[in-house]
């Protein structure tokens, strides 16, 4: 019998020592490097067709030239908000990795996809965490077709692998990839050797039979895919499906895209029947009230290929404490910091002594540099207690010397929020239009104290 091996890797970054240390040297990261058992060198051959997470059997040298240049076909999912974060649609023969938190809805979107999907194509979905009759029960609950989906409970790789190659399909989803394991690693299915393998397996798997393979990942409580950090490296797409707990809506987000950009979002509303589709976001985030509000603006975001309209709260008191508060929802902490020493320096505002707290509607989280001028506008709003006109939008920049820099696509955000009824917007100036859309007043601005001239 061959004496197992064992290796020490990092659940981080994917890093092997010989020996086990408390920090990881390569990802500097503390008390995730953990012991594994490996193969045994008779498992694998050297000459094995499974080579590398790409699966590819022909190992000719060529140049960048006399590669084939044909555009992958693309597969439409049946839900454009999906497609849109895929760069389009799924491709065949990727392996497409989706994570979200407990009950975000990952299941329920891809048995959606599933079953839309059978009508047109041979397809399987592998579950290893529910049994057969909790999945029927939710296409029953969803009121989904039942009679074309193909369904396997199992958690063995080279089963699952087996099955695929007799039944032939074009897309597998993998539910999940935590439960899954390899009969050649004898550590716990969800241990970081295990996972590592069988996404090995199945990527390889998905190239080699031109298979679309969608696996789905846990988070740790951080919100992280759980695993080693070599599980993202080795498939093609890593998408997030993620809201908060008390809202009906889930944002799509991708993380890794090797067929399309990675900043686009999808947004979904989790109904009765499913997750469905809304595909104009700007309306469900601009439910606001009649009365004037302080505090309040409405901000131009650019998400991927698109703008969106997303209002920023902002509510300014005096504190208590010796250390005043600032929390954000939605936006970074620390660059809340910077624009308040901006505000004080070039806008003349002193907020030492108050708790600043703010708030993105909706769930959004904003990470578009073009939210600075709203926050500072909202932040002076609640300060002076005086409402800005809720016909209002605004975005820009702001720079440290209290400069109005410029974003890109101003000329597409301005007429979004036209399209929304908004006659009022504050730009800066280098993206002041030639032609201000129809009805619209459009302030364009150089500096700060500028922009709070304005109101």
């Amino acid at each position: 019998m061959a004496k197992s091996k064992t290796a020490f890797v990092c659940g981080e970054c994917g890093a092997e020592f010989p020996r086990w240390q408390g920090q990881c040297s390569e990802c500097k990261e503390w008390n995730t490097v953990t012991e594994i058992r490996l193969a045994p060198a008779t498992a694998v051959s050297r000459n094995s067709r499974f080579v590398g997470y790409a699966g590819t059997q022909d190992n000719k040298v060529q140049t960048l030239d006399e590669v084939a240049l044909t555009e992958l076909p693309r597969i439409n999912s049946g839900f454009s908000e999906l497609d849109r974060v895929l760069g389009g649609g799924m491709v065949a023969g990727s392996a497409i990795l989706i994570g979200g938190s407990p009950g975000a809805g990952k299941s329920t979107l891809l048995l959606q996809v599933m079953c839309g999907l059978a009508s047109r194509m041979k397809t399987l979905y592998v579950t290893g965490e529910e049994s057969l009759q909790q999945v029927a029960m939710r296409a029953q609950r969803l009121g989904l077709p039942r009679d074309k989906l193909r369904m396997l409970s199992e958690t063995s790789v080279e089963q699952i692998c087996h099955v695929a190659r007799e039944e032939k399909p074009a897309v597998v989803v993998i539910d999940s990839i935590q439960v899954m394991h390899v009969a050649e690693v004898q550590s716990a299915p969800g241990s970081v050797s295990q996972v590592r393998e069988a996404a090995a397996q199945l990527t390889r798997f998905a190239k080699q039979q031109g298979v679309i393979m969608l696996m789905v990942g846990h988070v740790t409580k951080d919100g992280a895919l759980a695993g080693p950090k070599v599980l993202e490296h080795c498939i093609d797409c890593s998408i997030m499906l993620d809201g908060a707990s008390d809202s009906r809506f889930r944002m799509l987000r991708s993380h890794k895209n090797r067929f399309g950009a990675v900043n686009e979002l999808g947004v979904f509303a989790m109904t009765e029947t499913g997750l469905k589709e809304v595909s104009n976001p700007s309306a469900i985030f601009l439910s606001r009230g009649e009365e004037q509000t302080t505090g309040s603006v409405v901000m131009i975001i650019w998400e991927g290929t698109r703008p969106l309209l997303v209002e920023l709260q902002a509510l300014v008191d005096y504190s208590q404490l010796g250390n005043p508060r600032r929390v954000t929802v939605g936006l970074e902490q620390n660059r809340l910091s910077m624009l308040l020493a901006v505000l004080h320096r070039h806008g003349g505002l002193q907020m030492a002594d108050q708790d600043v707290f703010v708030n993105v509607v909706g769930g959004v989280r904003v990470e578009d540099t073009s939210a600075d001028l709203a926050l500072l506008l909202a932040l002076v709003s609640s300060f002076r207690d005086k409402p800005l006109p809720q016909e209002l939008v605004v975005f820009g920049e702001v720079g440290l010397s209290g400069e109005i820099r410029p974003v890109p696509s101003g000329q597409e955000r301005l007429m979004e929020a036209a399209k929304h009824g908004f006659t009022r917007a504050i730009v800066p100036w280098a993206n002041r239009p030639k032609q201000a859309p129809a009805g619209m007043e459009v302030i364009a601005v150089k500096k700060l104290g500028e922009a709070l001239e304005a109101l």
